[in-house]
């Protein structure tokens, strides 16, 4: 899965848990471009291989503008949250996350 969430937050492990009923744990850093589709510094919710179910942490709405990566270490795109619901496929809004 692909959990897109604001840059100043991380996972909460036991909100993860109880949403997803697993534990969290990151892509090797080897494997992120061949499971995702995008390198690290790149990973982008748009264009990624079939399989990946996307979602959107509530983190975001804090936001009212933001700039996700766009495929490359050196790309972003501004986007608001309504224009980033319209360009992913992403299956649902979820709370995994904390303040850090």
């Amino acid at each position: 899965i692909l959990i897109v969430v604001s840059g100043d937050s991380k996972i909460d492990n036991s909100k993860y848990k109880a949403e997803f009923h697993t534990k969290a744990r990151m892509i090797p850093f080897e494997f992120v471009e061949e499971m995702i589709g995008h390198a690290v510094g790149g990973v982008c919710p748009f264009g990624v291989k079939d399989g990946v179910t996307i979602y959107l942490d509530t983190s975001l709405r804090k936001c009212q503008t933001i700039y996700p990566a766009c495929g490359s270490s050196n790309s972003a795109v501004k986007l608001t949250l309504e224009q980033l619901e319209q360009a992913t496929n992403f299956e649902k809004w979820v709370d995994v996350c904390k303040d850090v």
